[in-house]
């Protein structure tokens, strides 16, 4: 059973395939720019941290991109490409993972 980031990870591949499985290429399973991931508004209701959870599963050699850190509007461009499946028997986020704030 996933939890935490391996959690967020899973679900990010899972975006990940289902934002651009159609720009797959030798050895990348998806691609999509950061902009997309970023602009999605499903992306936004999964993910609290979009950045921080691109660089764990980039630390896990789950996904590839170029540069260290990315940030809007100046990393908009970069290509985000998935080089590992998700998890098998992973179901897409319904939801926020972590509790966010509440709405008013």
């Amino acid at each position: 059973e996933l939890s935490g980031v391996d959690l967020e990870v899973g679900y990010l591949q899972l975006e990940l395939m289902r934002l651009g499985a159609d720009r797959s290429s030798e050895g990348v399973l998806a691609c999509a720019t950061f902009a997309e991931l970023m602009d999605c508004p499903r992306c936004e209701q999964i993910f609290e941290a979009l950045v921080g959870t691109l660089r764990a599963a980039k630390k896990r050699k789950v996904i590839t991109y170029e540069g260290q850190m990315l940030l809007k509007g100046v990393s908009d461009n970069v290509q985000v490409k998935l080089l590992q499946p998700p998890p098998a028997g992973l179901a897409p986020a319904e939801a926020v993972i972590h509790c966010s704030h509440p709405s008013s």
